[in-house]
């Protein structure tokens, strides 16, 4: 009986230490690398050293080449996106139900207990072989004004070329000319909204999410390209879209 009760105690000190010990673990638990930035329209942007699969957001999106019926490719993030959801990428782009045409988007809410984001909007980039800065502006413009209408408040995004196998675009370059875009269309939803024409905007944070190999080039890029969107805004006509005087209806 003694023998018993003794370890009963001993049983109850471990339990005691670890429990004192776990809020210790995850203070010292860091979080990863992040760059904020203030931007000329409002909206808190960062870069963030994080996958898709972990990122916490009310809505992940993630560029995506078009389908190859020679077989698509799958590495690292985005690997671990598809594996984490079941094969339900791989599965859309093989039944040819989401192609990946550029501008082509598809929303979709993940399946239960596979990845955190809380729904997935999935933009198509096109051939790879035709991959342009040009092509990365629209899917920009396309993100936020997709963002606007779904009344999200925190957005992350993922273009994840690389993890399919596209090297033609530095990832700082086409990060930023993301960046560009979407802060100059989001300044159009917002004018729009100060005029009556649109609902009102919950969109308040972006994330862009970039691996650790790219990390400080997405920085450097982002932050140049913030100089250029604050000097393009500047010289935007300030006059209202609709005439005082609108033409009647017939």
């Amino acid at each position: 009986m003694r023998l018993t009760l003794k370890h009963e105690l001993l049983a109850l000190g471990l339990v005691l230490t670890l429990g004192a010990s776990w809020p210790a673990l995850a203070e010292n638990a860091k979080p990863p690398p992040e760059k904020k930035f203030e931007t000329p329209v409002g909206i808190a942007l960062s870069i963030k050293q994080i996958g898709p699969v972990t990122q916490t957001t009310d809505l992940q999106i993630i560029c995506v080449l078009k389908h190859d019926p020679a077989g698509d490719q799958y590495i690292e993030a985005m690997q671990d996106f598809n594996d984490k959801q079941g094969g339900l990428l791989s599965a859309l782009r093989e039944r040819g139900e989401f192609v990946g045409e550029l501008g082509e988007t598809l929303l979709y809410t993940p399946p239960p207990h596979s990845i955190t984001p809380k729904r997935v909007l999935l933009i198509g980039i096109g051939d790879a072989k035709e991959l342009s800065l040009d092509r990365l502006r629209l899917t920009g413009r396309i993100a936020v004004r997709e963002a606007v209408r779904l009344g999200v408040k925190h957005v992350s995004f993922a273009p994840t070329l690389r993890d399919q196998g596209s090297s033609v675009i530095d990832v700082g370059e086409g990060d930023a000319a993301v960046v560009e875009q979407l802060l100059l269309a989001f300044d159009t939803e917002k004018r729009l909204q100060q005029q009556g024409l649109a609902p009102r905007i919950q969109l308040a944070s972006w994330v862009i999410e970039a691996g650790p190999k790219y990390f400080d080039g997405v920085v450097t890029h982002v932050g140049e390209t913030l100089q250029t969107v604050g000097k393009t805004l500047e010289q935007r006509e300030k006059k209202p879209y609709v005439n005082a005087a609108p033409a009647p209806a017939k």
